[in-house]
């Protein structure tokens, strides 16, 4: 069994088990669970195509070419995808990959243990106050449970400054800004050190 499985099924999810379950005091249970990209296809293609998650690049994005995408991230060990749950219902889409294996390797000197992630918070009760800073908190525990994972890197859209202004308050360093084919990024690293101190 890997670092990240833990028994059970999330309710909604089928057969799939999250790989990760945390009760967050004052929120609630958040689980995180593989997407499946058939299975969740309606619920990724409403959320990635929404004009408030226009920095994640897919607006214009038809169901097929959603699919495609997904299907591929699911084709490799890699790079995961997977939907995040709070009280069984789903609120934010989470992926992690291998920064070497990615093209956001050829924009910076990758270091042993570095993991990259992305996110997207779903539409519901992302206004909530602390509702983020929860996911995150719990997103980076997951991340961090793997002991060969260093650092988190993260590479938001550079003109998403909402998005950058919450990385830095949850302890993320700032980066230099990099030229990736689809974006100007912005990149943050949070260490394990920072987490554990």
């Amino acid at each position: 069994m890997s670092p990240e499985t833990t028994a059970g099924t999330a309710p909604g999810t089928g057969a799939r088990s999250p790989v990760y379950e945390r009760e967050v005091a004052g929120f609630g249970t958040v689980r995180i669970v593989p997407v499946d990209p058939a299975g969740d296809l309606d619920l990724i293609h409403s959320w990635v195509t929404e004009e408030r998650a226009r920095f994640w690049g897919m607006g214009g994005h038809s169901r097929e070419q959603v699919l495609e995408i997904y299907e591929f991230l699911d084709s490799l060990t890699t790079h995961h995808a997977y939907l995040v749950h709070r009280d069984g219902v789903p609120v934010a889409l989470f992926q992690r990959y291998e920064p070497d294996a990615d093209p956001l390797g050829d924009c910076y000197d990758v270091q042993p243990g570095d993991h990259g992630v992305h996110l997207l918070i779903g539409p519901a009760d992302s206004a909530e106050p602390g509702f983020t800073g929860a996911l995150l908190s719990a997103f980076i525990d997951f991340v961090f449970r793997d002991p060969t994972r260093l650092r988190v890197v993260v590479e938001p859209d550079a003109r998403n400054t909402k998005a950058i202004d919450r990385m830095v308050r949850a302890g993320f360093e700032l980066g230099p800004e990099v030229e990736k084919p689809e974006k100007r990024a912005r990149l943050a690293f949070l260490s394990r050190d920072a987490v554990r101190g």
